[in-house]
């Protein structure tokens, strides 16, 4: 019952909301990714390569093998290594844009928790122990003219 109790506080605060955006966000991000790499990036590296399609490159073990009837007795074994190119540039793309964001993210976070930048607006904690800290100081001082 408190596993059932723990979960409802989960899903209650939005974490599990904001998961769910996430994934969501990140599926249609990837396939932005993978349209951006397949159509507008490798098409002028296929140029550069005689117009070979790099997804389609790879390193033939051994060749498949057909039966007079033309039925394969022996698979292709081979290494996509095209493929394996094509799935690192979307990696990269992904793994820069995602730094991108990450460091935007943190620039605002930095400049939120700052009480004198009034550029972006203070959370509210940041605020109440700012003026927590105000008041200790000038009890302190008060406490030292005192003495």
């Amino acid at each position: 019952m408190k596993l059932l109790q723990e979960f409802k506080e989960f899903a209650v605060k939005g974490n599990m909301i904001d998961m769910a955006i996430g994934i969501i966000i990140g599926a249609s991000f990837n396939s932005v990714i993978d349209v951006l790499v397949k159509k507008i990036l490798l098409p002028p590296f296929s140029l550069l390569s005689s117009g070979v399609n790099l997804e389609s490159q790879k390193l033939v073990l051994r060749s498949s093998e057909n039966d007079a009837l033309g039925n394969q007795i022996i698979e292709e074994v081979a290494i996509n290594y095209g493929l394996f190119v094509e799935t690192l540039v979307d990696f990269l793309i992904v793994g820069f844009t995602i730094f991108i964001v990450v460091k935007f993210i943190n620039k605002l976070n930095k400049k939120a928790e700052d009480p004198k930048d009034n550029s972006v607006s203070t959370p509210k904690n940041i605020e109440l122990l700012t003026k927590m800290n105000t008041l200790l100081e000038e009890q302190n001082q008060l406490l030292k003219s005192k003495k």
